[in-house]
């Protein structure tokens, strides 16, 4: 199997909140694409230290993604 391959067929473990998590970080990277440039920069980056935080604490990563969408939700943008 080639880099390629083996890179579209997925980790070889499964961790369904994780994958969740994943899922709705990249829905919520997707979302905020129209905002404009300078807010949309911030946003990312809110965004990018949600993404580190899942690397070392999944469940507090989960809260503050839900918290930032609530944010968004409510026309806030998230601090």
């Amino acid at each position: 199997m080639g880099e390629s391959e083996t890179w579209q067929a997925g980790p070889a473990w499964e961790d369904p909140e994780l994958t969740l998590l994943a899922a709705r970080l990249r829905a919520a990277h997707e979302r905020i694409s129209p905002f404009p440039r300078e807010s949309r920069l911030r946003l990312h980056r809110h965004l990018l230290a949600i993404t580190d935080l899942a690397k070392r604490d999944q469940e507090l990563a989960a809260r503050r993604l839900v918290v930032f969408l609530d944010q968004l939700d409510r026309g806030l943008e998230p601090e």
